[in-house]
């Protein structure tokens, strides 16, 4: 359609440019991640007309400015109440990010649409940054700082991309739709995909792939790893008035198990190396008889097999995408000190965990983890591999044998060490299954000091001055206690643990144990009554002894005095 000047300033004169929003889904679940904000021209002859054939046109003659303005009032004030997890993406002209007057407009505007800044990402494309790139970093820098990300738009289509990326904090990549669109067939397009993904992964982006249209696409974007996509496959750009339906719409996820997306894209190359890798792993996952993930550096699924979905009863794509502490609440507590670890680079294995079912009623669980920091080439940590372990019908097994055949093996099973997790405050964070069973305070009094209740009264003073002088100074815990049992009888422990320090040297954690010492507490008091016993019948002895030296001693000095007495009476 040929448009002239005077039509674009009647159109913004008539307040006829209006917002579309385009969805953008994560690919692998099909779930909303927000919209793409883009520009209509609602004629009133001719219906809305895309903006390839006004844009152009309004940038050259000083119209972008009233252009966004109208744009973005009308976007920020449709999506004022959206959701949080939710986001909007805009365009940011070329010549705009070569004006100082960007963030103070997008300011502005926010301020009165009440639209949150933090759920706005601002779209350069790297044209934009060719103008005047020290300009358009300080631009950049301001968006930041009012709280937008930043996306660099038809990444791969532009010149200097890796200059711009090295000098701009870019949150997102968006690949360019022609790209997209020839990777199914072409070779080259599909190298040029995987390479983009691999650039924005290393740099810790987030991949956007524009102009998604089919289910081939979408299985082939998921293998090479990006997670984002906008397109037909997911939703049309529609108006404003079509953003409720948009979001409770039925999410167009991925299958659950995905084929090698075509059967003839590189199999004759080495680039089908990853490909066949990742093949072999996914293999490896559902073969697994243990639950299997693997987590990001935030903490969010990027996989996990089939074992671990049921294991939990919640679906394989209700995690994938989602920070473990959303998806597990009330287990996060436990995972956290252990997840941390390894984010730090230590490999933590065979750890047992005691918590809730997932489902009310549900039996607790106790598990059996290991955690597995994984390194990129440059030896930094990229995310963590778990797997986990459902041992509660195995230990309810053990300790039912045990109780019937040894009660000595029993009670060795049930605490030979019980490991624990506390905060830098002294509140227990996590304690082995094996005290909650062998104490009457139940699981809910375990957490926090309430642990404390189970000591006997006269260990109890001793205990609170040994773990305040601990956390006070940072020396390792030691101190014995008695424990009331189930049965009501008062058993020894021993209770040791360290400190684990922050990178400013606070303390984060405490790590330790409670090991059962009863055993070598009776001996050794009894060891002490019979050393008591035995001073004590030594001492009779001696007693004895002395008084009967002092008798004799007082007979002789007798018989000398009365020697004595008679050596000097008068002889008769």
């Amino acid at each position: 359609m040929f448009v002239e000047l005077r039509d674009i300033v009647r159109a913004l004169d008539a307040n006829q440019i209006i917002p579309f929003f385009q969805p953008i889904v994560e690919i692998r679940t099909g779930n909303l991640k927000g919209f793409e904000v883009l520009a209509r021209w609602q004629h009133p002859e001719h219906g809305p007309i895309l903006p390839r054939n006004f844009i152009s046109l309004a940038e050259s003659n000083g119209l972008i400015g009233s252009l966004t303005q109208q744009i973005c009032q009308k976007a920020f004030l449709a999506a004022k109440d959206l959701p949080k997890h939710l986001t909007l993406s805009v365009n940011a002209s070329p010549i705009q990010m070569s004006e100082s007057t960007l963030p103070g407009q997008i300011h502005s505007i926010a301020g009165s649409t009440s639209f949150s800044l933090k759920q706005l990402i601002v779209e350069v494309t790297e044209t934009a940054l060719h103008h005047d790139l020290s300009l358009a970093k300080k631009n950049a820098g301001e968006l930041r700082e009012m709280g937008c990300k930043l996306a660099m738009d038809d990444f791969g289509t532009g010149y200097s991309s890796l200059r711009h990326l090295q000098s701009m904090a870019f949150d997102e990549l968006k690949i360019d739709a022609s790209f997209i669109a020839s990777m199914t067939v072409a070779r080259d397009s599909r190298k040029i995909v995987a390479a983009i993904v691999g650039l924005a992964q290393s740099l810790d982006l987030i991949t956007v792939a524009e102009g998604v249209e089919t289910e081939e696409q979408a299985d082939m974007l998921i293998w090479l790893g990006c997670e984002q996509a906008q397109g037909w496959r997911y939703g049309r750009p529609q108006g404003a008035e079509c953003m409720a339906a948009m979001i409770a719409a039925e999410p167009i996820a991925a299958l659950p198990a995905l084929a090698t997306p075509g059967d003839d894209w590189a199999t004759s190359s080495l680039e089908a190396l990853p490909t066949l890798r990742m093949a072999q792993l996914q293999a490896i996952y559902d073969g697994a008889p243990v639950g299997l993930c693997f987590l990001d550096k935030k903490l969010r699924y990027v996989s996990l097999n089939k074992r671990l979905a049921e294991m939990s009863g919640i679906s394989v794509r209700a995690h994938l995408g989602h920070p473990i502490q959303e998806v597990y609440p009330e287990w996060y507590p436990i995972f956290e000190p252990y997840l941390a670890r390894a984010l730090q680079g230590e490999a933590v294995s065979r750890v047992e965990l005691h918590g809730p079912h997932q489902f009310p009623g549900g039996a607790d669980l106790e598990l059996l983890a290991s955690y597995q920091p994984a390194w990129d080439e440059a030896d930094e940590v990229i995310g963590v591999s778990i797997s986990v372990l459902d041992i509660t019908e195995h230990k309810r097994k053990r300790r039912s044998a045990a109780r019937k055949t040894d009660p000595e093996a029993f009670l060795y099973e049930v605490n030979p060490e019980v490991p624990w997790v506390m905060d830098s405050d002294g509140n227990n964070l996590q304690v082995s299954s094996r005290w909650v069973q062998t104490t009457p305070l139940g699981k809910d009094r375990t957490r926090n000091l309430r642990w404390l209740e189970a000591l006997h009264t006269d260990d109890l003073a001793n205990t609170l001055k040994v773990m305040k002088h601990a956390l006070r100074t940072g020396k390792p815990i030691d101190v014995e206690y008695r424990v009331m049992g189930i049965d009501g009888d008062w058993r020894w422990m021993r209770s040791t643990g360290s400190p684990r320090f922050g990178p400013s040297g606070e303390i984060t954690r405490w790590y330790g144990s409670v090991e059962d010492i009863d055993d070598r507490k009776v001996k050794e008091q009894e060891t002490l009554r019979s050393r008591a016993k035995q001073a004590q019948e030594d001492d009779e002895i001696l007693a004895k002894g002395l008084l009967i030296t002092h008798t004799i001693q007082s007979s002789i000095t007798e018989q000398i005095c009365q020697d004595k007495t008679d050596e000097s009476a008068p002889a008769a």
